[in-house]
């Protein structure tokens, strides 16, 4: 891509779907992995929306089963594109995570997406659909699915208080714990990303993002320390840090050990990684895997203040 043409890219500011107001429905589907013996996690889920006044409609093959994913490929896309087209829902959100998003994107319309937008929320496996999202020209919504709610929401009420503020359009500001790792300076551009190793899949195919301008966030779950510098010595090989102008690090959650120790923390697995870039790099974010997983706007505008003793992340 020329200079000028990803110069213009990266100053495209995206669309804000509605935020949602008392009486507006949410439609709760899952087009990734199975939902098995999850029920009460969604009937939660319908009670904690009905408790802020809005009200709930659940995918029609939702419990489906059909090996490791909820229901077929034609049923997961069904449901999501039915909710995607219906005007009346103002909000998407993922019931989990898992793996099978990837299986049905290129199946779905976004026509009327496009002409009448909504907020999708989740995160994990649905990665893959923020960056196509992004890649429309649309925000989303990077937070807790509706089997976060297996815990008591007293030990969740960040998680479940910053979830409720994105999807209202309240304001959004973090002020992260320092780490002798953070990698100083201040930047600005649109947050974008979510697990790595979905980003790194997504790599080589229309659904990958440009990172051109943008500060990226990242997390994983259940990976080798190996994995995920082969990962990143792979994404910078391909060029998706040039112009990047910060990183934002999540929860690195249950790492696996080799039966060759990697060395290092993850902390200094990454800033080895990503040592040829001067952008800043903010570690402690609490999104991903972890009880404590805060709402993120993918697609809006932020400012990244790093020092060591603390990082911020200012909405605009």
């Amino acid at each position: 891509m020329a200079q000028n043409d990803a110069l213009q890219k990266q100053d495209i500011t995206l669309k804000q779907p509605p935020y949602l107001k008392a009486g507006d429905t949410v439609a709760i589907v899952a087009p990734s992995g199975i939902l098995k013996n999850r029920t009460d996690e969604v009937q939660q889920a319908q009670k904690l929306l009905k408790s802020w006044g809005l009200h709930s409609i659940i995918g029609d093959h939702v419990f489906n089963k059909a090996n490791h994913f909820a229901g077929t490929d034609d049923e997961r896309c069904e449901d999501l594109q039915k909710v995607l087209d219906d005007p009346k829902i103002r909000a998407i959100w993922c019931a989990r995570g898992g793996y099978g998003m990837v299986r049905i994107l290129d199946k779905l319309d976004w026509s009327s997406f496009k002409e009448k937008p909504k907020w999708i929320i989740g995160y994990s496996d649905i990665t893959a659909l923020h960056n196509d999202i992004h890649n429309l020209g649309f925000e989303s919504i990077h937070a807790m699915m509706c089997t976060s709610l297996q815990d008591d929401l007293n030990s969740i009420e960040v998680t479940v208080s910053t979830f409720k503020d994105a999807v209202f359009g309240n304001s959004l500001s973090y002020i992260l714990e320092g780490s002798e790792y953070n990698k100083t300076g201040n930047s600005s551009g649109q947050l974008v990303g979510g697990n790595l190793t979905i980003l790194h899949t997504m790599l080589g195919s229309k659904s990958s993002i440009d990172v051109a301008g943008k500060i990226l966030f990242i997390e994983e779950i259940g990976e080798y320390k190996y994995h995920i510098d082969r990962i990143l010595q792979s994404l910078k090989r391909a060029g998706y840090f040039n112009d990047c102008k910060g990183v934002v690090v999540g929860q690195m959650t249950k790492l696996r050990k080799n039966t060759t120790l990697w060395g290092t923390s993850i902390e200094q697995l990454i800033l080895d990684a990503l040592s040829d870039y001067d952008f800043p790099i903010a570690f402690n974010m609490p999104a991903g895997h972890e009880k404590e997983n805060r709402a993120l706007i993918l697609g809006r505008n932020i400012e990244l203040i790093v020092t060591k003793d603390q990082s911020k992340l200012i909405f605009d």
